[in-house]
């Protein structure tokens, strides 16, 4: 289903692997609704992208605030959820033998997983109310991360978190193909994004050489790339696929 003309809700899609997903949208005729819990970034994004676009505070966590942001996405048919955190390096176990925290453990899991699957529940309350068109009534783009399959240590809450939203990936597009809705997730690897734009020149430059090929961070536009293709492709479902340069993470 080519998306121009209709619309699609982008979560953390006011900066980062959402903001690109969301110029790649707009560029091919879609109309963009950004849910992101920053106003700011929302407003710089909105005006970068123009009429296409509008912005809506929206934590994925919340059912109201996610349905309000549907609600602004008009005749909705397009969902990437890219809204997320990153762990808390927290060791099972410190140096003296005391266990983690639980709590930071739990928060880690509550929007990374928990928010996931708020946002999909919702969204695909309403693609399928769609008319069928090119065979689908809509379809998801879920975020996992490299993560959920080469955790690294400090790394159980987060790992745990993509990990999940892996294993809801084909649970979901098996619930939903009686729908005619389509999932499918992208994990992606080391990615040039503002959290890793904090970091020093000679620690980017570090991760980018243990890539295989190419030896460079990824762009969030290559995320966007390939997520506009597994929205568009009829035949791609159920599909968790790596975008990260063949990397495989070390154990730390």
């Amino acid at each position: 289903m080519n998306m121009h003309g209709y619309g699609a809700l982008v979560t953390g899609g006011a900066s980062g692997l959402g903001l690109a997903t969301a110029r790649r949208i707009v560029e091919r005729g879609g109309c963009v609704v950004l849910a992101d819990i920053s106003a700011e970034q929302g407003a710089k994004a909105v005006a970068e992208l123009g009429d296409a676009a509008q912005f809506v505070r929206a934590d994925v966590t919340d059912e109201a605030e996610v349905t309000a942001a549907l609600d602004a996405a008009g005749p909705l048919r397009f969902v990437v959820h890219c809204a997320g955190r990153g762990g808390d390096r927290v060791r099972i176990l410190d140096k003296e033998g005391n266990p983690g925290p639980l709590d930071t453990f739990a928060e880690v899991v509550r929007i990374n997983l928990i928010g996931t699957y708020n946002v999909l529940r919702l969204a695909a309350a309403r693609l399928a109310t769609n008319d069928v068109v090119d065979g689908d009534r809509g379809a998801i783009v879920l975020t996992a991360s490299v993560a959920a399959f080469d955790g690294q240590i400090g790394q159980s809450s987060y790992s745990a978190s993509k990990a999940g939203v892996h294993g809801l990936t084909l649970v979901a597009a098996r619930d939903l193909a009686s729908r005619q809705i389509r999932v499918n997730t992208i994990a992606p690897g080391i990615m040039d994004t503002p959290m890793l734009g904090r970091l020093r020149a000679d620690i980017r430059d570090s991760l980018a050489a243990q890539v295989p090929h190419p030896k460079r961070l990824g762009d969030p536009d290559d995320f966007a790339r390939l997520a506009i293709e597994m929205l568009e492709n009829p035949y791609l479902n159920a599909q968790t696929i790596r975008l990260d340069g063949g990397i495989r993470m070390a154990p730390r």
